[in-house]
């Protein structure tokens, strides 16, 4: 289970702070492959970094006993001045890691970076980026998957390949999925979140969630 307790989060701007979660307090059951959606700019990346780890809320704490993804695609845990091996080290060892070097083979072969795993991943273009951060993440067993719209990574044959990954790892994980997609959502989910207006409504059926979402 993950658990959110009067969690907010939000950004300074000119106008003063733009709130985009507010003050949220919600239960989100493990075990359950769930589909976030909202409209543009409800806050729905923010919160599958939420739950990643990967930020942290201005108020409240975030609580969960998984083992959990960062979002699947997300490059912005590659420090451009290091390697992809030597970024693909780094984040083994965050994560607790043994088996470092079966990681780094794993992501070089998957990512398809070659020798250019070993340059600095600030000469990557943003779908090398893309790839690597995928490949590192199908690396690990994890309880839950994140997903940003994790099928825009790479060209087509990529994204298929992608995609055969990631049901191999469905087949003992969960995912939570953030997606415009309406049938992608049913094909991967089977209840849904709905962020709006700085809250979150919990559906039991994915069709649910989606027919509020429709009427946003």
């Amino acid at each position: 289970m993950i658990e959110l307790i009067n969690v907010t989060k939000f950004y300074p701007t000119p106008l003063g702070r733009k709130y985009v979660i507010r003050n949220i307090s919600a239960k989100i059951p493990g075990r359950r492959n769930i589909g976030i959606l909202g409209r543009n700019g409800a806050g729905k990346s923010t919160l599958l970094r939420l739950l990643g780890g990967i930020d942290f809320p201005d108020h409240g704490e975030v609580k969960t006993d998984q083992f959990i993804s960062w979002p699947l695609g997300l490059a912005a845990g590659l420090h451009p001045q290091m390697t992809g091996r030597e970024g693909t080290r780094f984040i083994a060892r965050i994560h607790g890691a043994k088996n470092i070097r079966e990681i780094e083979d794993f992501a070089q072969d998957f990512s398809e970076l070659s020798t250019d795993f070993d340059l600095p991943v600030r000469t990557y273009s943003s779908g090398m980026k893309g790839r690597l951060a995928f490949a590192i993440s199908m690396a690990f067993d994890f309880d839950t998957y994140l997903l940003d719209e994790v099928t825009s990574v790479g060209d087509p044959r990529f994204k298929r390949k992608a995609k055969l990954a990631l049901d191999q790892k469905r087949s003992s994980s969960n995912v939570i999925m953030v997606s415009h997609s309406a049938s992608q959502l049913r094909d991967f989910c089977d209840c849904g979140l709905v962020l709006s207006d700085g809250q979150l409504s919990f559906f039991d059926n994915i069709n649910d969630a989606i027919s509020l979402y429709e009427t946003l």
